[in-house]
């Protein structure tokens, strides 16, 4: 039987829905990760044939190794990862068993920010102007050689962690202790724009689907201002006119970083003028329940659609476009437990038809570090055909749903 070899089947949240649409095409699912089977959520044990644990994802020698051991007896056609830190793993195990898909050598530019944007920069894509940089004296070299305001971040970090806009000389003492425990970072012009992305999926190089989400305001600042309630709204015409440029920015991509099978991530930046700006791009779906959204704007089942894609090169069914869909992430007010959550009923009576999830954390949780994760202390998803009206309900979420702690 056709055996796939799926990583970290457990965590993030959205991996179980991958495993279970692996299952759905009939292949025999095999979990490696560093959860006990025990401690998988329902739907990956449900789905899974076999869960092969490790002890920690650090020891990739370690892991190829017993991998290697294992796999002895068991016909593996596939290795799939769609967590960040676990590309590179699934590339080596790749090669240990002989098995097609992206290699190390080309799973590197989707995990280094820095070689990335080399490869880009070869084909002719505009990227911001960008070094590497190990020390804070290389930092300071790169800042000056680029110019004032920039960006400096992990190179193979994401979803914005310890990334830092830097306006001056003396602002850029105040980041680098924040860096300290980052080997490497990038440092890069800043683009003042709108940020988007683009995301595929992809089969045989072919993109099957592909999706345009709008960040309201972008990643930069959500992260920055703890009031705001980020917005991830996936827009139901991505052939629209103003995001042509960085559609097609999106296609060229891909084909200079030769992708062929899987969820890809692109973030880029649509300045006042129109010009578009290469971010960055993952090998991966994009996280903070993202996929969801894109689910709710087409009715469909994207964690099924990709395992189609992978596994048998096609979509078993059309996907359309129906809806503008959108996540609000909420943060409470106040620190320590949550107390209450004003607003959700008025606001549910006025838009009950277009709410799609609501999870809020209950009375009593612990309130989430909002610098460490997107969803923060909940999250609501709403769709509209029309996209003012599904930016008005969004926005009223955001301004009028509120969660305090104390």
């Amino acid at each position: 039987m056709h055996t796939v070899l799926i990583i970290s089947p457990g965590y993030p949240a959205e991996m179980p829905f991958f495993v279970r649409g692996l299952a759905s095409t009939g292949v025999r699912v095999i979990g490696v990760g560093d959860q006990p089977v025990d401690s998988l959520p329902e739907m990956a044990r449900e789905h899974l044939a076999a869960h092969w644990h490790v002890p920690s994802f650090a020891d990739e020698d370690g892991i190829v190794a017993a991998v290697r051991e294992r796999a002895a007896g068991v016909r593996v056609a596939q290795v799939e990862s769609l967590w960040e830190p676990t590309m590179v793993l699934a590339a080596r195990l790749r090669e240990a068993l002989g098995v097609p898909g992206l290699t190390v050598a080309q799973t590197i530019p989707f995990r280094d920010k820095e070689e990335m944007k080399r490869v880009l920069d070869g084909a002719g894509i505009r990227t911001p102007g960008h070094r590497r940089a190990t020390t804070a004296a290389e930092v300071r070299a790169a800042a000056e050689a680029i110019g004032y305001p920039i960006i400096v971040k992990p190179i193979a970090g994401a979803g914005s962690a310890h990334t830092h806009r830097v306006d001056e000389a003396a602002q850029l003492d105040a980041v680098l202790p924040d860096l300290a425990g980052v080997p490497e970072v990038s440092v890069e012009e800043f683009v003042d724009g709108e940020e988007f992305t683009f995301d595929t999926i992809c089969a045989n190089g072919e993109v099957l689907y592909e999706n345009i989400c709008w960040y309201r305001p972008r990643p930069l600042v959500a992260r920055s201002l703890e009031w705001i309630s980020p917005i991830t709204l996936a827009l139901r015409d991505p052939l629209a006119d103003h995001l042509a440029g960085g559609r097609a920015m999106g296609y060229a991509v891909i084909d200079a970083l030769g992708f062929r099978d899987g969820f890809t991530h692109m973030e880029w930046y649509r300045k006042a003028d129109g010009e578009v700006v290469f971010g960055e791009i993952g090998a991966r779906p994009a996280g903070a329940r993202t996929v969801d959204v894109m689910n709710y704007s087409c009715d469909t089942d994207l964690y099924t659609r990709w395992a189609e894609a992978v596994v048998l090169g096609r979509f078993t069914q059309p996907v359309t476009r129906r809806y503008n869909s959108a996540s609000v992430c909420k943060r409470a007010q106040g620190q320590g437990r949550i107390t209450a959550i004003e607003g959700l009923g008025p606001l549910l009576g006025d838009f009950d038809e277009w709410v799609t999830a609501v999870d809020l954390l209950p009375l009593g949780a612990p309130r989430r570090d909002w610098r460490q994760t997107l969803l923060s202390d909940g999250w609501v998803m709403v769709r509209h055909p029309e996209l003012a009206s599904c930016i008005d309900i969004a926005d009223r979420f955001a301004s009028d749903l509120r969660i305090y702690a104390g």
